[in-house]
């Protein structure tokens, strides 16, 4: 699955991540990119294979191939791998990653009470309920 269609592992709950995963959707021209809220079973069974463990993840993964990225280079990988204009922004992976994770995460400690958290994880519409691993 990873092959051709690269993975975002998303908080579901967290409305800034399902706001992106909205985003990612639009422009996905190709529908490549597959998701999992974190706290789905697919979600959680992807990680081991990474040597990451669910308790322990506290922001996106982004799953590529045999490759996993975390945090804003996880962000930045997957606008690459969108495309068009926002493939642009992969030119920030010249920051070290300890500068732009500092950023990243300031936005994740305080993104419930930025973005708000919902109740349960998002459900895709028939539309899109095939780009999600269930």
């Amino acid at each position: 699955m990873t092959e051709t269609h690269p993975i975002l592992l998303f908080d579901g709950v967290c409305n800034l991540c399902n706001g992106l995963v909205k985003f990612i959707i639009k422009r996905d021209q190709r529908s490549r990119i597959r998701f999992a809220p974190l706290q789905s079973d697919a979600g959680k069974s992807l990680l081991p294979k990474f040597g990451l463990f669910p308790d322990e993840i506290k922001s996106v993964v982004y799953i590529s191939g045999e490759q996993v990225f975390l945090r804003s280079s996880a962000v930045l990988r997957l606008l690459k791998d969108l495309g068009g204009g926002w493939k642009l922004f992969y030119g920030f992976i010249i920051i070290p990653p300890i500068i732009r994770d500092f950023f990243y995460n300031v936005i994740a400690r305080t993104r419930y009470r930025i973005f708000g958290k919902s109740e349960s994880c998002m459900v895709p519409t028939r539309e899109i309920r095939g780009r999600f691993l269930s």
